[in-house]
């Protein structure tokens, strides 16, 4: 039998700050900031959100969706840039959160904004080789970027969790490849508050190379086109990166639009990809096939073709869409949102 996404759930924290509200406060003209990188505001983490609450969060929403009870999870993985701890693992947290302790594998994982597609690779090869017979990949972050600094005007807060099986599939998995190369376009040094990265060395030799070679790879792998892919979702770094990407393969712009949650919700980091995927899941149709690549810097990208069952829209009555988060929302003033991320620090 073949594996695949059982179900899916989002977490979005509720606080928005406009990319405007964050241009007034350094100078620069909001409107011509925001037309620049297709970004309108950005998700904000009140002070009692963090990457375990919004994984837990995503994860009862799709554990209900997908009918297994929490005690047949057999591994849960947290992919984050911003655990919460840097001894003290979040997935175990989730798990006991949700249930699914103690009979289980559980692990945090790194590898930038890819840590939540790496999660659902080894999910994935777990369930194939029948090691377990369910199991919960989270990619989720509470991104921060210097005040400032470009990276402040998209590094947004959410998540999505898979749970990943052979029964009650609403998505099969056809195949999964990736690309991966020594790029350092992005980094956060031991003790730094806020990462760093090489500003237009990001584009050409980094997201777009590696997103590109890594949807290439796979749809020679499965000897596929772009024609046979009627949506497509891309890391979300901005809101114009992914269109380029997809113009690049030759990939019409509507068949990529309507993952693009990085407009309202900023990027998410390790669940941006992940939660333009359940985005697309949310409307996608029995037997459409949807092509999903992510990006991490330094530098990686998982590509995955998925194949939407009949039990989609059984199963969409039992989880929350993606939008109803998006359209949950409280703008706050920059004073606000500097207070909840901990810019403001008093020696």
């Amino acid at each position: 039998m073949q594996t695949g996404i059982a179900g899916y759930g989002v977490y979005i924290p509720m606080n928005r700050i406009s990319v405007e509200e964050i241009a007034r406060v350094w100078g620069e003209d909001g409107v011509r900031v925001s037309r620049s990188i297709n970004v309108f505001e950005k998700s904000v983490p009140s002070l009692d959100e963090d990457t375990i609450t919004i994984s837990v969060e995503a994860a009862r929403i799709a554990l209900r969706m997908s009918g297994f009870s929490p005690s047949s999870i057999g591994a849960v993985y947290v992919g984050s840039e911003s655990h919460p701890f840097a001894v003290y693992p979040s997935a175990v947290h989730v798990a006991e959160a949700i249930g699914a302790t103690p009979h289980l594998t559980a692990a945090d994982l790194e590898f930038a904004c890819k840590a939540g597609t790496a999660g659902m690779q080894m999910v994935f090869g777990m369930v194939g080789a029948g090691q377990i017979e369910a199991g919960l990949a989270i990619g989720t972050d509470t991104s921060q970027g210097r005040p400032g600094d470009a990276l402040e005007y998209t590094a947004g807060a959410g998540g999505a969790a898979f749970v990943i099986g052979k029964d009650n599939i609403v998505a099969e998995l056809e195949g999964t490849y990736s690309f991966t190369t020594d790029t350092p376009d992005f980094w956060r040094r031991e003790g730094a508050s806020y990462p760093s990265h090489g500003s237009r060395f990001t584009g050409a030799p980094a997201y777009f190379r590696h997103v590109i070679s890594a949807a290439k790879g796979l749809m020679e792998q499965l000897g596929l086109t772009i024609d046979d892919f009627d949506r497509v979702t891309f890391h979300q770094p901005n809101g114009k990166f992914p269109l380029n990407a997809a113009r690049a393969l030759g990939i019409p712009s509507e068949k990529i639009e309507d993952a693009l949650a990085v407009k309202y919700v900023g990027n998410t980091y390790s669940g941006a990809s992940i939660v333009g995927l359940a985005r697309q899941l949310d409307i996608a149709k029995p037997g459409e096939r949807i092509l999903l690549v992510s990006y991490g810097s330094g530098a990686g990208s998982d590509a995955f073709s998925f194949v939407v069952t009949d039990l989609i829209d059984e199963a969409r009555q039992h989880g929350v869409p993606v939008d109803t988060f998006i359209n949950r929302k409280r703008f706050i003033d920059y004073a606000t949102y500097a207070r909840y991320r901990g810019k403001i620090r008093i020696k």
